[in-house]
C-alpha cells in the first residue's frame, strides 16, 4: 500500500493528513514532506494519523528526526487521531514520553 500525504497551512499551523502505511518504502516521502515544515520558528505541525493503519520502525525514525528538528528550530509537532495499533508502537518504544500525542481512536485493524 502507498502513503498519501495532504498538507494544508493555516495561520502558523501545518496540518498533515496521512492515509495508508508508513514503512521503509513510504518513509522517505514522509520525511521529505515533514522535515521542512518543522524548520520554521513558531510553526505548529499537526500530523493526523486517523487513516494510518500500519507503521514500522522506519516511520518511527521519521518522527524522531522531526522531533529533533522542532527542538532545533523552536517549532512544535503534535500527532493526533492515532489508531491503537500505531500508538502501541510509540508506547513500547517510550516515544509517548517525548512526542506530543494528543488523541487516539479506538479500534484499528
Amino acid at each position: 500500500m502507498n502513503l498519501s500525504i495532504d498538507v494544508t497551512n493555516n495561520d502558523g499551523v501545518s496540518n498533515v493528513v496521512l492515509t495508508g502505511e508508513v514503512d521503509a518504502f513510504t518513509a522517505p516521502k514522509l520525511k521529505d514532506t515533514l522535515l521542512p515544515l518543522t524548520k520554521e520558528k513558531g510553526q505548529v505541525v499537526e500530523v493526523d494519523f486517523q487513516d494510518v493503519n500500519y507503521m514500522d520502525s522506519t516511520g518511527l525514525g521519521v518522527f524522531i528526526s522531526a522531533l529533533k528538528s522542532t527542538k532545533e528550530h523552536e517549532s512544535e509537532m503534535r500527532l493526533v487521531h492515532m489508531q491503537d495499533r500505531v500508538y502501541r508502537l510509540f508506547k513500547i518504544t517510550g516515544l509517548t514520553e517525548i512526542i506530543n500525542i494528543e488523541s487516539t481512536v479506538q479500534g484499528g485493524m
